[in-house]
């Protein structure tokens, strides 16, 4: 089983994390930010992980670095239970409709951090308790700290609740698949990933 442990602390989290790549779906997540473990809980029932998370954070001051933390260590902990990437099918392409949004993600898990993000529909919305600029800053830091080269395109959409879960289905659905193991060799001409 591909599968990491991890904590982070600094002055502004407090965050732990147990993670398996080859689970059915678990979802125990705390955040401290509501719409955020909703998306977070999408995230792994549609990727078919098992994840569970913790995060003190100063949300008083409001709900960035508890999210952009946990997209670093959610980051860290998918490259860790990687390893190697042997055998892993390495890209793939989902798109989503929720309702009245759609959104394609695109992966590959190349070792090569980079995000490709369009969906400025969200840049200047809020719910009671999140920004979905924030939508940018989790996928961006889960990407760079996962060694990901991920795109997402939201194509269109009018409902930002909508769209953002549109969003993280999209990712964790193209995320599962470009992580299955489909042979014993590691998918590059060069011999390594990274």
């Amino acid at each position: 089983m591909r599968k990491a442990k991890m904590k982070r602390t600094t002055k502004e989290t407090d965050i732990s994390i147990e993670f398996n790549l080859d689970g059915k779906g678990f979802a125990n997540i705390d955040s401290g930010i509501g719409f955020f473990d909703h998306m977070l809980t999408l995230f792994t029932v549609h990727g078919d992980f098992d994840l569970s998370l913790r995060c003190k954070g100063d949300v008083q001051v409001d709900s960035h670095h508890s999210v952009e933390d946990i997209g670093i260590l959610l980051g860290k902990c998918i490259k860790e239970a990687l390893g190697d990437r042997k055998g892993i099918q390495r890209y793939a392409s989902v798109t989503i409709p929720m309702d009245e949004s759609l959104c394609s993600a695109t992966i590959d898990v190349s070792g090569r951090p980079y995000m490709a993000y369009n969906a400025e529909r969200l840049s200047h919305a809020f719910s009671s308790d999140f920004d979905f600029q924030l939508v940018e800053e989790f996928m961006r830091a889960l990407a760079i700290n996962g060694g990901l080269t991920l795109h997402i395109n939201l194509h269109y959409g009018s409902n930002y609740h909508h769209m953002a879960e549109a969003i993280f289905k999209s990712v964790a659905r193209a995320l599962k698949q470009a992580v299955q193991i489909v042979s014993d060799k590691i998918p590059s001409s060069k011999g390594t990933l990274d």
